[in-house]
């Protein structure tokens, strides 16, 4: 069974359509990575699956279940994804180890002492247990953005969405999430993920899919999509990126 399965999915903002009949199928342990340019609807498609954006029309079918049918409890839905975006999000007034042990504490019903052991083993397999009891605003916006992901993967989500995760941050931090994103792959993880660093593509995507208006333009393996691409619109980007140092 397929962990996410979008059949003819469409979104607009007004008259502008952002999400053209797309259809998307990924399999449970499967990482993919979406690329495309600013406005090409990488973010929306997210925050669709995630179900903060209602779809026009369309499925969303995560692990067998139709989250997008009328009725379902979205709240639920979100306690079983993983979501992280490029803003941190954390709370700036509760230490690292209370912000990764909420959810798990309030969504998910686990005690304190239980919750905070979860934590504590995540921050130490990632190399910031000394950050447990700082709050956010001493951390770097790598170890921020670390603890965002830590924060998002504690109650073992089915699915998680990355979107931008490393954009705000300078490339030595950068280094710093992509090796954590590499592990999770490594674990097994289901991801589905945008981003503008093809390096980062490069290595942990086993598909890469490119979007432009909404509908995917072509896929394939990493080598085949960034080495061998086969559409115009894919040759321009990558020849745009290229031409910015950024390929």
């Amino acid at each position: 069974m397929s962990a996410l399965n979008l059949i003819n999915l469409r979104k607009s903002f007004g008259a502008e359509l952002v999400i053209s009949d797309l259809h998307l199928r990924l399999q449970k342990h499967q990482v993919k990575v979406l690329i495309g340019a600013s406005g090409s609807g990488k973010s929306t498609l997210l925050r669709c699956i995630n179900l903060l954006e209602e779809i026009d029309d369309g499925q969303i079918i995560l692990d067998g279940e139709d989250i997008s049918a009328v009725g379902i409890d979205a709240d639920k839905v979100r306690a079983s994804i993983g979501s992280v975006f490029q803003a941190f999000n954390l709370f700036p007034h509760l230490t690292v180890l209370q912000n990764i042990t909420l959810a798990p504490r309030l969504v998910h019903g686990i005690s304190q002492p239980e919750a905070e052991v979860d934590a504590l083993n995540l921050l130490s397999r990632f190399g910031l247990s000394e950050k447990a009891h700082q709050y956010p605003d001493l951390l770097s916006g790598g170890q921020q953005q670390r603890v965002a992901i830590l924060r998002a993967i504690i109650c073992k989500p089915k699915l998680l969405l990355l979107d931008e995760v490393t954009s705000a941050l300078d490339p030595v931090l950068i280094a710093e999430v992509l090796s954590l994103i590499s592990e999770l792959k490594n674990d097994g993880m289901t991801m589905l993920i945008a981003t503008h660093e093809m390096g980062f593509a490069r290595k942990v995507a086993d598909e890469v899919l490119f979007l432009k208006g909404g509908e995917i333009i072509e896929s394939g393996t990493p080598h085949q999509m960034l080495e061998k691409p086969e559409s115009a619109e894919l040759k321009n980007f990558l020849f745009a990126l290229e031409q910015a140092g950024r390929l």
